[in-house]
């Protein structure tokens, strides 16, 4: 299998920041450093960079692989995708080489283009499109967060009414309907003087309000994210157990045709495919700690969905089940089978594109 050193002329390193981005243009074949620059990140900042990167490579040959793809340096990573060129993520700088040459941004920009030399071609990681898969991102980004705060939000009306006793049934709705609890602490009404009871009360019922904003916020979120995955990928939604959150996940990690250069890779990625454990006489295969652990908590949904409401998975798991197998190396079958799934449906779905 080709690397990459036999595929490119350059490999050109970008270590970014807030302020900075730093380039290093090292020769593909040898490693060796021909050029070294760095620009800031305002708009002629990266359009200087962008021409400094084609200046000096002419018509050669190019690879450019960028730290921070997805985060400082987004915007460079569009604009040199928009340029024409040839855009992956950086790979990991190995740990003896931080160690025998220190730290600075030049430094890493040289490493990060020498380490994707050896790389195999076909395992170089390609960054995710923005266009139309940024709505879904900043959605999906949006909801993360309104459900941390919602959590801590419930957490902490829980110990406080646990703990103080605000009213004579607080404690006892409390273990029985939660949200009727915050709909009755809700609509509590404050008074003005500054007892510790009244104080009390009046943090339960701020408590309590904002959850029933967060409701309204994730349920706006939810909405937001059935119009724009029934517009990116419709053929998702069709598929059983999969529902407008996961979907968006699905999406944002498979993104586009040809990041993902196959469905074993993208359950890989998906930390969904079996590691080999065997040693001796014993053959056996463990569970993938790894990859993109949203993606693969996405696959546990639609697995744990699957064996509740779908009949062919749950005839799966009794006949899984009669032959000895556990839950969990039940749930690790279906969550390969439900990557795979995924995977073919997501490039059927773009035949005219499904190559890099």
């Amino acid at each position: 299998m080709a690397i990459v050193a036999d595929q490119y002329d350059f490999i050109v390193g970008v270590d970014t920041h807030a302020a900075s981005h730093t380039l290093a243009l090292v020769a593909a074949g040898t490693g060796a450093i021909s050029q070294q620059a760095q620009f800031p990140t305002s708009p002629a900042g990266l359009r200087r960079a962008v021409g400094w990167i084609q200046r000096h490579t002419q018509h050669a040959s190019t690879l450019i692989v960028i730290d921070g793809a997805g985060s400082y340096g987004a915007t460079f990573t569009e604009q040199l995708v928009a340029a024409g060129l040839t855009v992956a993520e950086a790979p990991e700088i190995p740990a003896t080489t931080r160690r025998r040459r220190g730290k600075n941004d030049t430094v890493d920009a040289v490493a990060m283009a020498q380490a994707a030399r050896s790389l195999e071609a076909d395992h170089l990681c390609w960054p995710r499109h923005a266009g139309d898969r940024t709505a879904l991102r900043v959605l999906a980004a949006a909801r993360e967060q309104m459900n941390g705060e919602r959590t801590r939000a419930v957490n902490a009306l829980t110990a406080l009414l646990r703990t103080v006793d605000l009213d004579g049934d607080a404690r006892r709705v409390l273990t029985t309907t939660t949200t009727t609890t915050i709909a009755t602490v809700a609509a509590w009404r404050t008074h003005s003087d500054g007892t510790t009871l009244v104080i009390c009360r009046a943090e339960a019922i701020r408590l309590a309000r904002r959850i029933r904003a967060l409701d309204a916020e994730l349920a706006a979120n939810h909405a937001a994210l059935q119009q724009a995955v029934t517009a990116q990928a419709p053929q998702l939604l069709a598929l059983p157990g999969v529902g407008a959150v996961v979907a968006a996940t699905v999406l944002l990690a498979w993104s586009h045709p040809g990041r993902i250069r196959s469905e074993a890779a993208f359950a890989a990625l998906a930390g969904a495919s079996p590691l080999p454990a065997s040693s001796g006489n014993t053959t056996r295969y463990r569970l993938n700690r790894g990859g993109d652990r949203r993606l693969n908590r996405a696959l546990y949904t639609i697995a744990l969905v699957r064996m509740g409401h779908d009949p062919r998975t749950r005839d799966y798991v009794a006949r899984r089940t009669s032959e000895g197998r556990t839950k969990r190396e039940i749930m690790r079958s279906l969550k390969r089978y439900i990557s795979r799934q995924l995977f073919r449906t997501l490039n059927s779905a773009n035949p005219a594109t499904s190559t890099t």
